[in-house]
């Protein structure tokens, strides 16, 4: 495989090519972590703001004393639990988990 840039060819095989394959990659990569810095920066500020809250929790705390109600209960299956509130099994478990 070889490199054609401004109709020269670079061999990656070639110490020039080599080189030149090490400062693309280092380009790419200075590049990927001032997106990453910028993302964070931007996350920062939006939390300061009061703009970044987060995913919203799928059931309310009533729902969720219910759900925890309704596991320790015993009548009901986590599988049923789940289909009646409309998330899923691992979700009733965390909730479950999560509770004192």
């Amino acid at each position: 495989m070889k490199l054609s840039i401004g109709g020269s060819v670079h061999d990656p095989t070639h110490p020039v090519g080599r080189l030149l394959s090490n400062v693309l990659a280092m380009a790419a990569e200075f590049e990927s972590d001032l997106i990453r810095a910028r993302t964070r920066e931007g996350m920062q500020v939006a939390k300061a703001k009061g703009r970044l809250r987060g995913k919203q929790p799928k059931l309310s705390q009533s729902q969720e004393a219910h759900l925890v109600s309704l596991y320790k209960g015993g009548q009901h299956t986590s599988a049923e639990i789940a289909e009646r509130f409309g998330v899923a099994r691992s979700t009733v478990y965390r909730i479950v988990q999560r509770t004192p």
